[in-house]
């Protein structure tokens, strides 16, 4: 089987970001009804408890993944503190 060209290389990155892209806005959308349940039984924007894990899983996926677990770590916490930010203008907290 021949070796993939370099433009076949660069559709499949191309749709890996789709994917990328796309699963992004779902997991917002996911945690802004989150945020909303949060918001409504007056709970914290974050819990320590559930990030100390949520960081242990993703460093094990990571590592699962062959994927540099700081750099996963990294690109967790990003979006973590975006998760944060967007419940806390869920709650009126600012």
């Amino acid at each position: 089987m021949a070796e993939p060209t370099l433009d076949q290389l660069r559709a499949r990155i191309d749709r890996l970001d789709e994917i990328l892209v796309h699963t992004l806005a779902e997991r917002f959308r996911q945690t802004a009804k989150v945020g909303a349940l949060k918001a409504r039984d007056t709970l914290p924007a974050f819990d320590p408890d559930r990030e100390a894990r949520q960081r242990a899983r993703i460093e094990t996926l990571a590592k699962e993944a062959g994927l540099d677990p700081d750099f996963a770590q990294h690109i967790h916490g990003l979006i973590v503190d975006q998760v944060k930010d967007n419940h806390r203008k869920i709650s009126g907290e600012q």
